[in-house]
């Protein structure tokens, strides 16, 4: 929990949390908080994931372990003396509406710190507590799971893959958790299986000539050129990119469903497991017996010592009244996915409760700029009627007819939402001033990784080093792998198609600002 007090406009915001200084290597699963496994590493690459006005540090994996992640929150809440601000082991008991709320718009909070109950009046409340809490056990979608003998328990639950050993595991379940599960289980277990309903995309963190997926794929460039055709040719074309690396069909790993955009599985190792017979993949299962299970495409038992559900997770307020934040369909009534759209007074923001296609980081920090320039009364919301129309829109998860298709529950287009944020801020970059004062920084930004730096280029917050940290992104990138340099040199005919390489990109500049 973060109480900010005496702030220059003279507000009480409190946020609230789940994280905890212990959460690193805690064995114990606490009720209502998330849960890490031990071998967790990010998903998306340190420069574009980290704060947007603080690196992480150069020596750091590209692809950054939970422990090596904690200790960068320390870094950052250190280097902006946030800790005089935090209030850890404390317990959000309810947060409620004033009696005058229609007025005032204020929140009484009470909490449970050192068995002593409080309660406090606050101008603004920020909810932050994620969506990987409450873990979703749908057990009675499988016939015979209460007569199963063996073991089995939520991914939540897992820590290391020690139980597994010499035993017959099956993971239900082929999202990143899942997956990461099944191919640690099979280094020591006797058989794995992993079974999946709908299939899934399976990429490398490695993308084309060894640099991090997500800065390949995570650029303005490449999302406008998404964003401008047609959704089945860009599904096409994904399917074609992603199908070079492995071909999902051959592993029956094909989703089902190819023209909504589900989640990418990020696992370099699946791949591998699977050839070499230690991952077998199943579909959706028919029947749990006593000591086995059957699959829906046949009818032989499978023995099985262990089941892992990977099944995801639902989210809730417990703390709230369900008239402040309303959950229905995996989803919540809120405006630009923060704001609740009837409350009469926008003094309550929810942080993080999104799924954009990139880092939850940079897009939870934007979300709160934005957040907390409303809560101050810098910025306006439209009033609520609009905000419900909006709302109730997004709900409808109606296709659009060009680039990717968003219909998943809290899915959205990162750099799309990350810009429309942006606008409300005065903080988007403007590419065609740019181009005109500063052309090499306008070109990066346009062609490079949409990195967080981006973000502090101008406006409110805006960050001096913003530049410098662009620019120099790749260097930091490689500045742990490049670790034994040789010596390069271009061929004539390499030279000759970098220079008309950079020929076609002036003639695409010019064509684009036209």
């Amino acid at each position: 929990m973060l109480k900010y007090k005496n702030l220059p406009t003279e507000i009480r915001i409190i946020l609230l949390t789940t994280y905890h200084p212990k959460d690193r290597g805690n064995e114990h699963v606490e009720e209502g908080r998330a849960s890490l496994y031990k071998s967790v590493v990010s998903n998306s690459c340190k420069e574009m994931s980290c704060y947007s006005d603080f690196p992480f540090p150069e020596d750091y994996p590209n692809y950054v372990p939970n422990s090596q992640f904690l200790e960068y929150l320390k870094m950052y809440a250190n280097h902006f003396n946030l800790l005089k601000h935090i209030q850890f082991k404390t317990k959000v008991c309810s947060v409620a509406k004033c009696s005058d709320f229609t007025v005032s718009g204020q929140w009484e909070v009470v909490t449970l710190h050192k068995e002593k109950q409080e309660s406090a009046i606050f101008d603004a409340v920020m909810v932050c507590t994620g969506f990987l809490t409450n873990p979703y056990l749908p057990l009675d979608s499988f016939p015979g799971i209460n007569a199963f003998k063996g073991q089995y328990f939520h991914s939540r639950q897992y820590k290391h893959p020690d139980i597994f050993k010499d035993k017959r595991v099956l993971v239900i379940g082929m999202g990143n958790s899942g997956t990461d599960i099944a191919v640690e289980a099979s280094h020591l277990a006797k058989k794995v299986f992993l079974s999946t309903t709908g299939g899934a995309w399976v990429i490398s963190r490695i993308f084309d000539s060894g640099y991090p997926w997500d800065m390949v794929f995570m650029t303005r460039f490449q999302n406008m050129l998404r964003n401008s055709l047609p959704t089945p040719i860009v599904t096409w074309l994904m399917a074609r990119k992603i199908n070079n690396w492995l071909n999902h069909a051959n592993y029956g790993l094909m989703p089902d469903d190819r023209t909504q955009l589900k989640e990418f599985v990020l696992n370099d190792e699946l791949p591998g497991r699977i050839i070499t017979g230690k991952v077998f993949i199943r579909p959706s299962i028919k029947e749990v017996k006593e000591n086995s299970v059957i699959f829906n495409n046949t009818s032989k038992e499978e023995p099985i010592d262990i089941i892992v559900f990977a099944t995801g997770y639902t989210f809730a307020f417990p703390f709230l009244d369900e008239s402040v934040v309303k959950v229905e369909d995996g989803q919540a009534s809120l405006y630009k996915y923060i704001f609740p759209a009837h409350l009469q007074k926008s003094t309550l923001a929810i942080i993080g409760l999104i799924k954009p296609l990139g880092s939850m980081i940079p897009t939870g920090e934007t979300q709160a700029r934005w957040a907390v320039r409303v809560l101050k009364g810098v910025n306006k919301l439209p009033p609520p009627s609009v905000m419900i129309e909006e709302v109730n829109a997004r709900k409808e998860n109606k296709p659009g007819r060009f680039g990717l298709c968003y219909c998943k529950a809290l899915q959205t287009d990162y750099i799309t939402y990350i810009d429309e944020l942006l606008t409300y801020i005065n903080a988007k970059p403007n590419l065609f001033s740019m181009l005109l004062m500063d052309p090499h920084l306008a070109l990066t930004v346009f062609f490079g990784p949409c990195s967080p730096y981006q973000f502090r280029l101008t406006g409110p917050g805006k960050w001096e080093g913003a530049r410098n940290a662009i620019m120099t992104q790749w260097d930091r990138t490689f500045k742990v792998t490049k670790a034994r340099v040789v010596q390069e040199s271009l061929s004539p005919f390499e030279s000759f198609l970098k220079l008309f390489s950079f020929l076609a990109l002036l003639v695409a500049i010019f064509l684009i600002f036209l």
